[in-house]
């Protein structure tokens, strides 16, 4: 395989995009972005500047380096380029990329391939953005942004604070953690929005924890609540309360 067509695939894999997503933004169709990888035919000019644009690389690297050789140190480069504005640069999780996260969330090459972003108020850390979707934990909006920290033993835990559980079983969820008394390898997850149902999930199925540090949501998205509804909210929640303390005892 050439150089050019190696490199293409591998850049594609290390984002975790299949042929299809990264043929559309490409522009091209996936069967020619197969032939490419396949080798059976020569990607053009054009469609490695946009490449070389995407992944912060020269033409020069793409035509006649490895960037998957280690001595090339492209994943290095990435690195060096995120830490040297001196800010704590943090992953950002979209919707889109949940499933490849959980393959991938382990592989640092996978995460530094993740688009990033800085806020001047968490210094230091280690901290990591997801997107959620769903009414779940109302009045957090659908499509609001959390920014986790890392929780790096679950005895670190605390109850009943939120938390990003990303989970064999569940995928990335954000709820509030509940911890069982009765159980210590096992947790509940609560939603702020009582019409979901608590469950409990094992300790073993948890692949990552991250304490919510901040919120980010698009300006007037605020979900608004009627009295009835916070009527019929508040007496759900008390039922499930009562639940939760006889399961926890």
């Amino acid at each position: 395989m050439s150089i050019a067509n190696k490199n293409l695939k591998y850049l594609r894999k290390l984002r975790g995009w299949t042929q299809e997503e990264f043929a559309q933004k490409l522009r091209i169709k996936r069967s020619l972005l197969g032939a490419y990888e396949e080798e059976r035919a020569e990607p053009r000019i054009e469609i490695l500047e946009v490449v070389a644009d995407m992944f912060k690389l020269t033409l020069d690297d793409l035509l006649r380096k490895d960037v998957s050789d280690t001595k090339t140190n492209y994943i290095a480069r990435r690195r060096a380029q995120k830490m040297s504005n001196g800010r704590t640069d943090i992953p950002f999780v979209p919707v889109k990329a949940a499933a490849g996260y959980l393959n991938g969330y382990a592989d640092p090459e996978f995460v530094d391939e993740l688009n990033t972003f800085t806020l001047p108020m968490l210094a230091g850390g280690d901290y990591r953005a997801f997107e959620i979707v769903g009414d779940s934990m109302m009045p957090t909006p659908s499509g609001s942004v959390i920014v986790g920290e890392r929780v790096q033993n679950l005895d670190e835990v605390k109850t009943n604070q939120t938390y990003i559980v990303v989970s064999k079983s569940e995928g990335i969820v954000y709820k509030r953690m509940m911890k069982n008394n009765r159980q210590k390898n096992k947790y509940t997850l609560v939603s702020d929005n009582p019409t979901y149902q608590p469950y409990i999930i094992a300790a073993d199925d948890i692949l990552e924890v991250w304490q919510a540090q901040m919120i980010i949501a698009k300006a007037n998205t605020q979900q608004r609540w009627d009295v009835g509804q916070l009527a019929s909210l508040v007496n759900n929640l008390q039922q499930q309360v009562t639940v939760l303390k006889k399961r926890m005892n």
